[in-house]
C-alpha cells in the first residue's frame, strides 16, 4: 500500500535572549567583572530538539582586540540541553573573571538543528567593565518631586557592596529617614535606577512639609567604603555631577 505525505521545510528561526545578571544590557553599559551571562535559545519545533553543543557558539572579545572562542564542558561555559518539544528551549550559563578594564564585546551564534540561525546577523553587544569598587554620585529623579522620587547610580566592581543606605536629612542635618538595601530592591553591577521611591514620609509614616531636603549614601563592602566613580556623558567625556553635591551631601526639592 502506498500514501502520500509532504514534509513542510523547517524555516522558522530559533529566538536567542541574553542577559547579564539578569539584565538586558544596551551597548556600553557597564557590567560586573565576574559576570553571570545567561543565554536562551528557544525554537518552535517539537521534534527537532535543542540538545547539541555545536548549535550556540560564543566568543568574547577583549579590550587588546583579541577575539577568544569558549568551549563547552568547562566551568566557565556550561550547556543545557532542551528535554522536551514542549519546550524546546537550549541555555548555556556563560561566567568569565574579566580581570582588564575597558570594553569588551561578547559574539553569540545560535541556530536549530536544521541551520536556520538566530536572527540575520549574530547576537553581538560591547559593555565595559571596571574592577575597583566603585560608586557614582547618586541622583534622585525626579527633582523636584511632589509624589515619589526614585534614586540614580552606578556601581563597578564585581559584587554589590553588603551595605548600602541612604540617609535624608533636613537641612539643620536632622536625620527623618534611612533608607537600607534591602528596600532599595534587587541591585546590580552597572546603571540602576531603584524600584523603591521615596514618599516624602519620614522613619513613622508621617508626611513632611514642603521644602529642601538633603541626602547622603552610606557604602560598605568587606568593611571598606566605595570611592567615588566618575559620571560620563553620552559622548564618552566625564560630567562634573560634584556641583550638585556639598561634602557629599545632595538636595531634593519636596513640593506637594
Amino acid at each position: 500500500m502506498y500514501r502520500n505525505f509532504a514534509v513542510n521545510a523547517d524555516n522558522y528561526k530559533p529566538v536567542l535572549d541574553v542577559t547579564f545578571d539578569g539584565i538586558h544590557i544596551l551597548n556600553n553599559d557597564i557590567v560586573a567583572a565576574k559576570p553571570h551571562v545567561l543565554i536562551k535559545m528557544k525554537d518552535e519545533s517539537d521534534f527537532l530538539l535543542l540538545n547539541d553543543t555545536s548549535l550556540i557558539t560564543v566568543q568574547l572579545q577583549y579590550p587588546d582586540g583579541t577575539l577568544r572562542p569558549f568551549y563547552f564542558n568547562t566551568d566557565t561555559l556550561i550547556f543545557t540541553a532542551a528535554t522536551s518539544g514542549t519546550n524546546n528551549t537550549a541555555s548555556v550559563d556563560f561566567t568569565p573573571y574579566l580581570t582588564d578594564d575597558g570594553v569588551y564585546q561578547l559574539i553569540v551564534h545560535g541556530k536549530d538543528k536544521t541551520g536556520n540561525t538566530a536572527g540575520n546577523v549574530d547576537y553581538t553587544v560591547s559593555f565595559e567593565v571596571y574592577n575597583k569598587p566603585m560608586i557614582t554620585n547618586m541622583f534622585n529623579y525626579p527633582n523636584p518631586f511632589t509624589t515619589s522620587t526614585a534614586f540614580v547610580f552606578t556601581v563597578t566592581g564585581s559584587e554589590i557592596p553588603q551595605n548600602i543606605r541612604i540617609q535624608i536629612l533636613t537641612i539643620t542635618g536632622k536625620i527623618v529617614k534611612e533608607i537600607t538595601k534591602e528596600e532599595l530592591g534587587p541591585l546590580h553591577i552597572g546603571r540602576n535606577i531603584t524600584d523603591y521611591k521615596w514618599d516624602g514620609t519620614d522613619q513613622y509614616g508621617d508626611k513632611l512639609a514642603n521644602g529642601v531636603y538633603l541626602y547622603r549614601v552610606l557604602t560598605k563592602l568587606n568593611g571598606k567604603s566605595l570611592d567615588k566613580f566618575p559620571t560620563y556623558g553620552q559622548d564618552g567625556y566625564e560630567v562634573n555631577t560634584d556641583k550638585y553635591f556639598t561634602k557629599g551631601y545632595g538636595k531634593m526639592y519636596l513640593m506637594r
